[in-house]
């Protein structure tokens, strides 16, 4: 993806003076021929067991495990396509070390030793100058594995009391929203959902970023059930659901609200669920009352007779199951949109029907012990200041005291945070030290100082629990590091010993943090899950694989599901759900949304050819209505842009989006050959209502034709 020359040169040579430590070499110790299980470690809620085929040490093809309850032998076609990525060309075999200015991919080689010691003698100047606060790690799930996203890593940066980071970029506002009606993010198994009888996919492009609860969803199908698609984009889950609903961005709540107000009206709720388990009815109904089919048309686009039909089959099927999706919550009032649709499911009593009820995410059930995994009783004092990883740009550029070491794994920042024009222009400063620990140079990687060599999960060991499905599996490595490379956990472990931490909290095996996370005083769910366990099955339902009543998981404050809730009018919110409008100066015509394609996940696997080749390039859907008003073409290249950055698109002309949005989707590498930016240019630092979280999708820009400029 990146050419450069000089690199290359570097790379080669480091390889001849490794002697032959890359990819291609097998320790004996690894299995060289075969079929061998694993674990998807990637940022997807499917999870999925693996079957990995290994000829002469290299992997040559991966395939669903068959025997895994939920994977059932299927998996995504980027999956598929992980040999290419382990054994890629470009992989980062030894550490890097800048040698040209910034912005560039000018590194020479060094070893670990050398690294280490410059790693460690600028944290100790920068503590001693500055505090450890002006240093920041900056991570997300770029590997979901629990001792390399949030173990080793987490205790080092408590240890040296390094500002922390609130990392809210995905599914903060939501969590917060789904927490605030349930109490927890728990929703109903999956697996239950074979028997559901209505489905609405809300929000979420079910066919590319959840495909088992396809699998799922088809099954109920096949029983009986409609499936409807509820969202502001027509795409692959439109087509294969039975009806497609179609409203504006952020207007979801409205639309829930409508579907309430017709429920009451028609006498669909179920009054006696309502009455023994919930709260806050008649203050809800109170609401609901003023938004009438008429006045949520007018909100959210969507026909006066699409909204009652949709609220009537709503009353009327059960069980009914809403899977909420994730690009609801990364507007302005994400996590009230959250909120709103997951009061639903009481109205009609849902929650006591097999195959009823919501989800937006599962992660509490699989809980683990995290006081013990990730330490933060290790930090020097309660009030370390902490940083929202989507207010990076903010944080590089104007916080102050200043960020002078920014720390940077299993993420790429200088594509997936939002306003990078002001994210790169702090990456760019002279005074911020920056490390990088990936597989590969990243865009993030040209403002590196230290760019480290990561292993990728099929060299690690490692714990994964889902925050969909209801499985622990372990991962055990399956080919040795690639060249130098380490894993999080490593690296964090040898970086806490070397800066002198104790060895108590620091000098442990990979086995030893996985019991420390499964131990069973934190969630009783749990038991029986241990290393040895999993060793011997590979993966463990929580619960035992008992079915746990909805009440037992129920974590509000009331224990009751709060239609109305105090907690948030004592934090300033509306106590019953609302809809809000957007907060995005309407300057600029169209709202964009930036949401995720079928061949990428976030940035991984956009460095890969075969992929890039199947998503063809960058591309931004528009109507035929603004297409015609603006003389624009199919297959035109266009400029996207607003006053945070711009963007060129190829345009998408059809009917898949509304007048007045458009959407692009995927995060593409920077290539500058080809005039590529990262539409993450366009998108704002706010915050969501609620949770701290992104706001990608409360986007205003214009479209203008490049041979106007």
């Amino acid at each position: 993806m990146h050419n450069n020359a000089r690199f290359e040169f570097h790379m080669n040579k480091a390889e001849r003076e490794a002697g032959n430590n890359g990819v291609m070499i097998f320790m004996t110790k690894f299995q060289t021929n075969g079929v061998v299980p694993s674990v998807c470690p990637f940022d997807c809620p499917d999870t999925c067991g693996l079957h990995v085929t290994l000829k002469d040490g290299m992997v040559t093809s991966v395939t669903g495990d068959p025997h895994h309850p939920v994977t059932k032998g299927a998996i995504c076609n980027k999956v598929r396509k992980l040999p290419e990525r382990v054994h890629h060309k470009e992989r980062i075999l030894t550490p890097l070390r800048r040698t040209g200015p910034k912005g560039t991919l000018a590194f020479e080689p060094i070893s670990w030793e050398e690294a280490y010691d410059e790693l460690t003698a600028n944290m100790r100047m920068i503590i001693e100058q500055h505090g450890a606060e002006a240093i920041l790690p900056y991570s997300f799930y770029g590997n979901m594995g629990i001792l390399n996203a949030e173990g080793m890593d987490r205790r080092f940066f408590h240890r040296l009391g390094a500002s922390r980071l609130d990392r809210t970029i995905c599914n903060a506002a939501g969590a917060a929203g789904y927490g605030y009606t349930m109490g927890a993010c728990a929703g109903i198994d999956p697996e239950d959902t074979v028997h559901s009888k209505l489905i609405l996919i809300w929000g979420c492009n079910l066919v590319s970023t959840n495909m088992h609860q396809v699998m799922l969803a088809t099954e109920a199908r096949k029983r009986g059930a409609r499936i409807i698609h509820i969202d502001v984009h027509r795409n692959r889950t439109s087509a294969w659901a039975d009806e497609f609903i179609h409203l504006r961005p952020g207007t979801d709540a409205a639309l829930a609200l409508g579907m309430m107000h017709i429920l009451i009206r028609d006498g669909w709720v179920d009054e006696s669920f309502v009455r023994d388990n919930t709260i806050g009815y008649e203050e809800l109904a109170a609401q609901a009352e003023r938004y009438t089919p008429s006045h949520v048309s007018g909100i959210t686009g969507v026909p006066e007779e699409d909204i009652e039909r949709l609220a009537k089959l709503y009353g009327e099927t059960s069980p009914s199951f809403i899977r909420i999706g994730n690009g609801l919550q990364h507007h302005d009032n994400g996590g009230m949109i959250i909120r709103t649709i997951s009061c639903l499911p009481a109205l009609t009593g849902q929650w006591n029907k097999l195959g009823g009820g919501a989800m937006k995410g599962n992660g509490w059930y699989s809980r683990l012990n995290a006081g013990q995994l990730e330490r933060p009783d290790l930090l020097p004092r309660s009030d370390v200041r902490s940083i929202n990883m989507n207010q990076l740009g903010d944080a590089l550029v104007d916080l102050t005291p200043a960020i002078h070491m920014l720390f940077v794994y299993n993420s790429n920042p200088a594509v997936v945070a939002p306003d990078q024009t002001k994210v790169r222009e702090g990456l760019l400063r002279d005074d911020l030290y920056t490390v990088t620990h990936d597989l590969f140079l990243t865009d993030t990687c040209k403002y590196a100082d230290l760019v480290l060599p990561a292993t990728s999960h099929f060299e690690n060991r490692d714990l994964y629990a889902s925050y969909w499905h209801l499985y622990m599996q372990l991962g055990e490595p399956i080919l040795p590091p690639a060249g130098e490379s380490k894993s999080n956990f490593t690296l964090f472990k040898e970086l806490g010993l070397r800066m002198g931490f104790e060895p108590e909290y620091f000098d442990l095996t990979e086995e030893q943090m996985i019991d420390i996370a499964l131990d069973v005083r934190n969630n009783p769910l749990l038991e029986g899950i241990t290393y040895e366990a999993l060793r011997e099955k590979r993966w463990m339902k929580v619960g035992g694989g008992k079915a746990l009543s909805w009440r037992d998981r129920l974590r509000t404050p009331s224990r009751k599901i709060e239609l109305y809730s105090s907690r948030m009018l004592r934090r300033g919110l509306s106590p019953v759900p609302e809809h809000s409008d957007l907060k995005e100066d309407l300057k600029y015509p169209f709202w964009l949304i930036a949401g995720p394609n079928h061949s990428f996940i976030n940035s991984t696997f956009a460095n890969q050819s075969s992929l890039q080749k199947l998503e063809k390039q960058p591309t931004v859907h528009m109507s035929e209505e603004d297409a015609d008003r603006l003389n624009l073409h199919e297959g035109e290249l266009v400029l996207v842009r607003n006053d945070r950055g711009q963007a060129r698109l190829t345009l998408k002309i059809g009917r898949d989006v509304l007048q007045g949005v458009l959407v692009t989707q995927g995060l593409w590498w920077e290539d500058e050959q080809l005039g590529r930016q990262s539409v993450n240019s366009l998108t704002p630092q706010r915050l969501a209502d609620m949770g701290g979280g992104a706001t990608f999708f409360s986007n205003r820009v214009e479209v203008v034709k490049l041979d106007m400029l």
